[in-house]
């Protein structure tokens, strides 16, 4: 082992450890959760776990990984569903389980997902701790957990497994790892649609990366311009007193010699002026010469900035790869070219319309007084996640954050179908959670344990009720 292997493990190790209680905290959740769900699937006389693995999009994934694309249900009123629409990564991962285990698809569907949580758990721990503190991240963590979808994290869904492939994407960002940023944010294209959420943010990285650069190289060019031409001010000045001060020097000694000893000592001088005078000019000029050409202290040489840009570009240039790839391949094998796969999404009936479709649903829900209810809490609801997130423009979190929770925002609440499923298809966005996380942690711990506490026992409920329902989550 090297020796950069033996600092790496320790660096694991420490970060592990740091990350202890939110990950803890956090399977403690999930645990309740699923207690929750067994209990309540057990007195309706249904079995949990086929709620969590064999029921809805879980099904599609599962069919995509034993048959492979090509599957597709006709309906009656001419809409085709082909799952084409999902994307590949998580029916690989099941594939893999299974052909290494004598688990099914449907099993390597949920172990990908509850590791796939904890990954995510930590990587969102990750970005909160380095951008805001421990504290904050577990907070994070634990607020990301106990949101009234949060069950979703435990099937074998595909969000638990792109968000965890988006946060530590952001977190590779964030600490300037940018290949390993591009590798990833190429997975969680390979994962969901929503992938170019990830990619949007690698790339607004990129470029402001660059931007500054460059500001900051045209300010260290102005400032060395500056500093030169103060440097030639002071050196001619500092020539000028040397000439005045020899210049005296020769007239004293001209008053006190022969006119013969004024004559050869004057030769002598005048002939020794010129080289003193280049000389002192010389050694008031060479440190500030010096001060030119050496690179400012602390300052990278040119070989490690193009190093960081090369390997920024690369990240940048691998970020697209999987939904790109995926994408054309789909439009390859349908024969419609690269629109291909928004045909296959239009059989879905799933587009972006820019919220049109979404608000008509909201009010169409006030036409009658019980379902007026449910208008005004969705209206509550989007309130709130438009606020989050202009809190969290605010609050000034760094630009891959808010690039990535604007998109995904902006992709879920501007569907054009299934709008059930909006707050299971935010769950991602897990940025809009940190301002929330701040205001938590400022509370003492026994004043918090409680509030997360309940809000915990909440979200098991409401989520056991949710999956014992008649539709998808």
């Amino acid at each position: 082992m090297n020796d950069l292997d033996t600092r790496a493990v320790p660096a694991r190790s420490g970060a592990l450890r740091r990350a202890a209680p939110a990950l803890l905290g956090y399977a403690a959740v999930r645990a309740l959760g699923l207690v929750a769900l067994a209990l309540w699937s057990g007195a309706r006389g249904k079995d949990a776990y086929t709620l969590l693995t064999a029921r809805w999009d879980s099904l599609w994934y599962t069919r995509v990984a034993e048959l492979g694309y090509g599957y597709e249900v006709r309906l009656p009123n001419g809409d085709v569903h082909s799952n084409l629409a999902f994307f590949p990564l998580l029916p690989w991962l099941e594939r893999l389980v299974a052909a290494v285990s004598p688990l099914s698809y449907a099993d390597g569907g949920f172990v990908v997902s509850v590791l796939a949580s904890l990954a995510a758990a930590w990587g969102i721990f990750a970005v909160a701790d380095h951008v805001y503190g421990r504290r904050a991240g577990v907070c994070a963590v634990l607020l990301w957990a106990v949101l009234p979808v949060g069950i979703v994290q435990s099937m074998a869904y595909s969000e638990s497994l792109f968000t965890a492939l988006a946060a530590w994407s952001l977190y590779a960002v964030l600490t300037g790892r940018w290949v390993t940023a591009g590798v990833l944010a190429g997975l969680a294209g390979l994962t969901r649609p929503v992938g170019l959420a990830v990619v949007a943010a690698v790339w607004a990285a990129g470029i402001a990366s660059f931007l500054r650069e460059r500001t900051s190289a045209r300010e260290h060019v102005s400032e060395r311009e500056h500093a030169s031409a103060r440097e030639r001010i002071s050196e001619r000045e500092h020539v000028s007193e040397q000439g005045h001060a020899s210049a005296r020097e020769h007239a004293s000694a001209r008053d006190r010699s022969s006119p013969a000893r004024e004559r050869t000592s004057f030769a002598r001088d005048r002939s020794a002026v010129p080289e003193g005078g280049a000389r002192a000019g010389e050694r008031a000029g060479a440190p500030g010469i010096a001060r030119r050409t050496q690179a400012p202290e602390g300052a990278p040489c040119a070989t490690d900035t193009s190093g960081v840009r090369l390997r920024r570009v690369l990240g940048m240039l691998l970020a697209p790869l999987g939904a790109a790839g995926y994408v054309l391949w789909v439009g390859h094998r349908t024969g419609d070219g690269p629109l291909g796969y928004l045909d296959v999404q239009a059989g879905w009936r799933n587009g972006f319309d820019g919220g049109y479709a979404f608000a008509r649903f909201v009010a169409d829900k006030f036409t009658s007084f019980p379902s007026a209810l449910a208008g005004l809490g969705l209206v509550v609801g989007v309130g709130l996640v438009v606020w989050l997130y202009v809190v969290c423009v605010r609050q000034r979190q760094p630009l891959p954050l808010l690039v990535y929770a604007g998109v995904v925002t902006a992709l879920a609440l501007c569907a054009s179908s299934y709008f059930g499923s909006k707050p299971r298809l935010l769950l991602p966005a897990f940025p809009l959670l940190l301002p929330l996380a701040l205001a938590l942690a400022r509370l003492r711990t026994p004043r918090s344990a409680p509030v997360v506490g309940a809000v915990a026992a909440a979200s098991a409920v409401y989520g056991a009720f949710w999956l014992n329902g008649s539709g998808p989550p």
